[in-house]
């Protein structure tokens, strides 16, 4: 991984193994080394070319760090909650990095419980997708999953209402009771969810554009979601 706030993230949760930071250090690569070293992570310092190799060409902002994996978490898991009633964003054909990585960093500060996603063809939980969600890689419960229609079918066995967002779809996402147990299903971008797991979803619902823009970017429309949710949350709305 790269970048400072996915580095301190991960040497602060006991993830970084190796931190390798370019010389002459700036302050905030300075206390971050200073930190590592006191959680006794290994330090060691690179060039700028050694660095950017290291991060594919992405921007590291001086810093890399090599990272176990984080433990896989289950359905059963996401479904049990925390504080409250579960709030999970599955994940059905999204593998853009960024996009990946920017729903992480919402679920995190949404307070929401976890992401599902593909093994096959999911984006890595590293580099790019680590530096798009600001450190929140290292805090988010992910389950990963064969079959994404299968899991959705598996939540709801175990009690979780599942919610597709679907441009075309009439009902809007704030007439939703989303202060229920909820899965929120994101499909791609332009394809959307595929067939199969649109018609698992419980109900469908849709963003209203006012523009001249059809839809949002799928991490924004993620995000409008959870916050959605958030806000009725806070308020013990209850809906239709």
């Amino acid at each position: 991984i790269y970048g400072i706030n996915p580095v301190i993230e991960a040497i602060r949760t006991g993830r970084a193994t190796e931190v390798m930071a370019v010389t002459p250090h700036g302050d905030r690569v300075r206390e971050l080394v200073s930190e590592a070293r006191a959680q006794g992570v290994p330090v060691r310092a690179v060039d700028h070319e050694t660095a950017r190799r290291l991060a594919h060409g992405g921007v590291h902002q001086g810093v890399i760090a090599r990272t176990q994996a984080a433990p896989e978490a289950t359905l059963e898991q996401l479904a049990a909650g925390g504080d409250g009633p579960p709030l999970i964003v599955v994940l059905d054909g999204v593998e853009d990095p960024n996009n990946v990585g920017a729903i992480l960093r919402s679920i995190h500060a949404a307070g929401a419980t976890g992401l599902v996603r593909q093994t096959r063809r999911a984006a890595p939980l590293d580099g790019g997708a680590a530096k798009a969600s600001a450190g929140a890689v290292h805090h988010v419960p992910v389950a990963d999953v064969v079959n994404v229609a299968r899991a959705i079918e598996e939540l709801k066995t175990l009690g979780v209402w599942t919610v597709g967002l679907d441009a075309s779809a009439s009902l809007h996402y704030d007439d939703l009771d989303l202060t229920l147990p909820t899965a929120l299903v994101v499909g791609a971008e332009g394809s959307g969810m595929r067939r199969l797991v649109r018609e698992r979803c419980d109900r469908l619902a849709s963003i209203p554009m006012r523009g001249q823009v059809g839809s949002l970017n799928v991490s924004a429309a993620a995000a409008v979601l959870l916050f959605e949710a958030v806000r009725q949350r806070n308020r013990g709305r209850q809906g239709p």
